[in-house]
């Protein structure tokens, strides 16, 4: 793992909420805090105890179970239904539960990993030992064995004090499983790019291409142009970084050679150069693409005469 460092010039500490996977981009994913992941606990609770309600009813109906052993039952259906519906929810949801997945959170591999099945096994299997095993225990036990009782709350509120002084919030079963706990990452739908006003003193309406230019460059060049776009739009009006400058530059080169526009593009318009290039292009693509020809990139035309 890569290390910030600070003005000392040691290894800074990473912060909690940034995840290294080993492609060794920064992701940013906030660690989820306790309450959340007691809501989301809660409500798997009430969904698997409504479930095993439902079959008790339904066993208590048919007279396969007598009242005398009601309670234990009970105990042991809620068990049964408990355990199989975290491991699979989680398997089968990449992390996620019902309660999770309400609350907008995730199980996450620590080390920035894809999530083993041993890891979410790991981890909901520790669970019944550091919440629910205690749990039922002070259910059971009565005022004549306080000791027992004591102790068993003792180690509840030992286990749920644990994520509380650990800065990933992290309970036994996660540090055993080596996982945390995140919010999900908020999707951000950017701007259309086409319909972006024009800035002032610019004109793209002079700049103008016939269908043939169109045809050298496919969806690939055109996302790649929309990234230098998008990147150009936050930044302040060229002409103050010479290097930016000189790279806008060549491409907008390399564009008029490639599809013989003949007339030279002055240096203040060539943002508007390629933000008009940009529009049509993108036209062009989508009404391709209405009569079924979708052209992937500027090899379009070589891979079809191959496969042709």
């Amino acid at each position: 793992m890569i290390f910030r460092r600070n003005k000392s010039g040691k290894p800074a500490r990473p912060s909690p909420n940034e995840l290294m996977p080993p492609e060794g981009v920064t992701l940013t994913l906030p660690v989820a805090g306790v309450g959340v992941r007691i809501a989301a606990q809660i409500t798997d609770i009430l969904l698997t105890g409504i479930a095993a309600g439902a079959l008790l009813l339904l066993l208590s109906v048919t007279g396969l179970i007598n009242p005398q052993s009601l309670f234990v039952i009970a105990i042991l259906l809620f068990f049964l239904i408990r355990v199989p519906y975290y491991i699979c929810a989680e398997l089968a949801w990449n992390g996620q539960t019902l309660g999770k997945r309400i609350m907008k959170i995730k199980v996450v591999s620590h080390d920035g990993r894809s999530l083993s099945a041993h890891a979410l096994v790991l981890r909901n299997l520790m669970k019944e030992a550091e919440v629910f095993l205690p749990g039922t225990l002070l259910l059971t036990l009565d005022a004549a064995s306080p000791v027992s009782s004591l102790l068993s709350l003792g180690w509840v509120i030992i286990c749920l004090a644990i994520p509380c002084f650990d800065r990933y919030r992290r309970r036994l079963g996660d540090m055993m499983a080596g996982t945390h706990v995140i919010h999900l990452p908020v999707p951000v739908l950017l701007a259309d790019l086409a319909s972006e006003p024009q800035r002032a003193g610019v004109n793209q309406s002079k700049f103008v291409f016939l269908s043939y230019q169109l045809d050298h460059y496919g969806a690939f060049e055109l996302q790649t142009l929309e990234g230098l776009l998008r990147n150009e739009s936050q930044r302040p009006q060229a002409g103050q970084d010479d290097r930016r400058d000189a790279t806008i530059e060549v491409i907008v080169e390399k564009i008029r050679n490639k599809i013989g526009y003949a007339d030279p593009v002055p240096t203040e318009d060539r943002l508007a150069f390629l933000r008009a290039f940009y529009n049509a292009q993108r036209k062009h693509l989508e009404q391709r693409q209405l009569f079924g020809d979708r052209r992937e990139n500027k090899h379009y035309a070589e891979n079809g005469e191959e496969n042709s």
